[in-house]
């Protein structure tokens, strides 16, 4: 059994990571805009047209908000309505945070738009992560991170091949999102514990 300590220095070093690698990948953009030596580890010819429409699915918003729906009501068919609230608030706050903060702060431009962090991407991770912060269950935290990290690895691929997204940008926003996500639900936590049940 994990110790109240270790959790928190767990946390605490993942949020620290998570904040520092999404920082520290801006560093290696090129100067023109375009793929940095980074984003090259990952060819942008890797998988077909039609496997990339594919593959890119799991981020799409429809899927993503079904999965934030079914894990809202997973906690709320087990009355566990704080979780349920929680589950529902957090990935739309690291959302909104992507979308009006990061991203403007990189200003990473692809085409016509900010690319840097991939909100797709901090959307589905941030509903992963919350899900197996708010979930008990150590086989179910499990399967939720394995099954995270298969769909980035599919997806990575997929948003480059359709220009979407440079890898780097799946990336940090995969670090993002699982910072932002850790953080709210550890501090929606210690807001809980202080209110009582």
């Amino acid at each position: 059994m994990i110790r109240v300590g270790s959790a928190t220095a767990v946390r605490a070093a993942t949020i620290g990571a998570g904040t520092a690698l999404t920082a520290a990948i801006p560093l290696t953009f090129s100067a023109n805009g375009g793929p940095s030596e980074l984003d090259a580890v990952v060819p942008q010819d890797t998988v077909s047209p039609g496997l990339a429409q594919v593959l890119v699915a799991p981020s799409n918003a429809p899927v993503v908000v079904a999965l934030l729906l079914a894990a809202c009501a997973f906690f709320a068919l087990r009355r566990q309505w704080w979780q349920a609230v929680i589950m529902l608030v957090v990935p739309e706050i690291a959302l909104a945070v992507n979308t009006w903060l990061l991203k403007p702060l990189w200003d990473r431009q692809l085409d016509d738009h900010l690319a840097y962090p991939s909100g797709h991407t901090v959307h589905l991770v941030a509903v992963a992560t919350t899900f197996a912060c708010l979930v008990t269950d150590l086989r179910a935290r499990i399967a939720v991170a394995t099954l995270t990290v298969l769909a980035l690895i599919a997806i990575t691929p997929a948003m480059a091949e359709l220009g979407y997204h440079h890898p780097t940008d799946v990336l940090g926003g995969a670090a993002a999102a699982a910072s932002m996500a850790i953080g709210l639900c550890w501090l929606s936590e210690a807001l809980h514990a202080r209110r009582g049940p």
